[in-house]
């Protein structure tokens, strides 16, 4: 279970931001935080591997809000053929028991690779997608994995800034990626780089 505030007044030390979205177990205690911050709401989510049933609304989300203006590609058959895939990860978040986002990532033997990752409209700007990479990076770092790369549409200049702040380096650009209508962005993050530098 994560936990997302979706405001807050006052100002965060940069302890209490990395805790802005994460597991309930490991939240920053309330009389901990500055005095005067003023949680507005809480709001629980919930992160769980996808099952067959969300193959749809995996498909369509990301038919309206990834794919928009492309080939959809990622059909409902397509996300269940990844869901039942021992070498993908299909997780979703739900926020007070609704559909809230959901994210793909393929595994390989010394990479991870982010096929997919959104958050639905009304939810976003609630820490969701931060606690989805959460999620995943975890499983990376449990793994042995040190480096997870993906690619991003060149005109997303907000997912691009948001992969910026998690840490992820532009490392590129992939000419007609997109159905070879758009250009892509490759990022990339380099998680033993920064597991070494938390250990001295």
């Amino acid at each position: 279970m994560y936990f997302t505030l979706s405001a807050c007044y006052g100002p965060f030390s940069d302890t209490s931001r990395e805790e802005y979205s994460g597991p309930l177990r490991d939240t920053f205690p309330i009389r901990q935080w500055p005095i005067d911050c003023r949680i507005v709401i809480v709001m629980a989510t919930e992160i769980r591997l996808a099952r067959p049933a969300d193959a749809h609304g995996i498909a369509a989300t990301s038919r309206d809000h990834i794919e928009a203006g492309l080939g959809w590609r990622w059909t409902p058959e397509r996300v269940d053929r990844c869901i039942q895939d021992r070498d993908i990860n299909v997780i979703v978040a739900e926020s007070d028991g609704r559909p809230a986002g959901f994210a793909l990532m393929r595994y390989r033997d010394d990479e991870a690779h982010l096929l997919l990752l959104a958050v639905q409209p009304t939810y976003r700007r609630r820490g969701i997608g931060t606690a989805l990479m959460a999620w995943l990076e975890q499983t990376v770092v449990d793994t042995g994995i040190g480096v997870i790369w993906l690619e991003v549409r060149a005109t997303n200049n907000s997912a691009r800034r948001f992969y910026r702040q998690l840490g992820f380096e532009e490392i590129g650009a992939v000419r007609g990626y997109y159905e070879g209508r758009e250009s892509a962005i490759r990022m990339a993050r380099r998680l033993w780089q920064r597991t070494a530098t938390s250990r001295r």
